[in-house]
């Protein structure tokens, strides 16, 4: 394909209270709808009417924000939508192998090939308040390692069984041939699982695997398995760095370019001029608690913004040290927000706008026109492959950009008119994975042959 007509792929955060810090004080917000089905489908009929690849919902396991369970919610969602492909982030540090790749695979059937997991190994020490495993939250290098163990196991686990047929309906029972399924038998330094599965082979080989983070630890996971990085550069040149760093290690793995798609973060603001988008940046900058945006701003310095005009250029020579003792949380965010302030000439109130409308990702404003030049530019450019959007006013914000900024990329040639296929890979251009482990299973299955017997349910 040649690069003037490289396709862009989208993705939806969704966050029913919207995106920026303000946004849920909007006259169009409901915040209070955090919990209901009805709005979550709207939403995402709304995505899929805008051709859209798929949507994205976090989790964590600590806090006291109201936040619904991805696996049931995206169920749920599974039955109300055709073609828009389901992701739910689980973590690999508070969970099992065998039940992840057994929901995954479910939601996956449940989809008809729509379903992918959102890899992280942890959101704050919090979580491991709650969650007793390993005594507590380990350090980052520890918990990619179990990372990395746990997308091991369930890749092995999903390849227990044989794509082709499972079992058969007999004259009076449902039959497992286990000729077609396979113990893995997988000893290793953080978990020990027999299996097999107790579920066929996905419809999609594996769900879509999509890992989230920009650390060297996150960037290496992200290389030997993620088929989508969710990222957050707010700058081209910091894209493309991560972009040409990223993709360069995937041949290390066995893996080429074209198996990995690499979508930042984007909270766009859009109106039908530069100058309708201005006022509304303007009037959610007024919904702001400015004192506390101040004050969660003012924790990259070492001294309190609060005493400055807000029209003041930001003091980079007072940007605080990085605590080399502080292991936790998602540590390549703040490197992200520093790197832009350091590139970009940001007034105090622009770095208020930037850091309130999109928790570390690029934000953008301006008339859907520029809105689409920006998107062009940074996936010709190889900056990224696509968006991960993040509405900042919901359903606002989502609503524009659909009817606006989809038309225009689609009259350009660089976004679908239609889906694709009818899974998730085949509408982010990603193969089916084979079974890694059919040679294995076959050269068993020859060898002892003799000493298997019918096919028993």
């Amino acid at each position: 394909m040649s690069e003037r007509n490289r396709k862009v792929h989208l993705n939806v955060f969704v966050r029913i209270a919207g995106h920026h810090a303000g946004g849920w004080r909007h006259p169009e917000a409901e915040p209070e709808r955090d919990l209901d089905i009805d709005k979550y489908a709207e939403l995402a009929l709304l995505a899929e009417r805008g051709f859209i690849d798929s949507l994205f919902t976090a989790d964590n396991y600590s806090g006291t924000g109201r936040r619904l369970e991805p696996f049931t919610l995206l169920s749920a969602l599974a039955a109300m939508t055709k073609h828009i492909g389901l992701i739910g982030t689980v973590s690999t540090t508070y969970n099992d192998p065998f039940h992840v790749a057994r929901k995954l695979a479910s939601i996956d059937y449940l989809s008809n090939g729509r379903a992918a997991w959102n890899i992280v190994t942890g959101h704050s020490p919090g979580d491991g308040d709650n969650i007793t495993r390993w005594g507590g939250y380990p350090e980052q290098s520890e918990r990619y390692a179990i990372g990395d163990e746990f997308v091991e196991v369930t890749k092995q686990l999903w390849d227990s069984w044989d794509d082709e047929g499972a079992g058969s309906i007999g004259e009076s029972e449902l039959r497992v041939n286990h000729i077609n399924l396979h113990e893995i038998d997988f000893r290793g330094k953080f978990f020990n699982v027999k299996g097999p599965l107790n579920i066929p082979r996905p419809p999609q080989g594996y769900p879509v695997l999509v890992q989230a983070g920009s650390s060297e630890d996150g960037k290496e996971l992200a290389a030997k398995h993620a088929e989508v990085i969710f990222t957050a550069q707010q700058t081209l040149g910091a894209a493309q760095n991560f972009y040409t760093d990223v993709k360069g290690r995937l041949a290390k793995y066995g893996r080429n370019p074209d198996q990995l798609v690499i979508m930042p973060g984007l909270a766009p603001i859009v109106g039908e001029t530069e100058a309708e988008a201005k006022d509304l940046e303007n009037d959610l900058f007024g919904l702001l608690n400015l004192e506390n945006s101040l004050e969660r701003a003012s924790r990259f310095f070492s001294v309190n913004l609060s005493e400055y005009s807000l029209d003041d250029p930001l003091p980079i020579d007072k940007i605080k040290p990085e605590d080399g003792s502080r292991k936790s949380g998602i540590t390549s965010r703040r490197e992200v927000v520093l790197d832009a302030v350091r590139r970009e000439k940001f007034t105090i109130r622009q770095f208020l706008n930037r850091s309130a409308g999109g928790h570390g990702h690029v934000t953008y404003t301006g008339s859907y026109i520029q809105v689409a030049d920006f998107i062009e530019t940074w996936v010709r450019e190889h900056g990224a492959d696509g968006f991960n959007l993040l509405p900042q006013v919901v359903p606002h914000g989502l609503e524009t950009f659909i009817n606006k900024v989809i038309p225009e990329l689609q009259n350009r040639g660089i976004f679908r008119t239609a889906y694709e296929g009818t899974t998730l890979r085949e509408n982010l251009g990603l193969t089916r994975p084979e079974n890694k482990n059919r040679e294995i299973w076959t050269a068993r299955y020859q060898a002892n042959k003799e000493n298997i017997s019918d096919p028993v349910q």
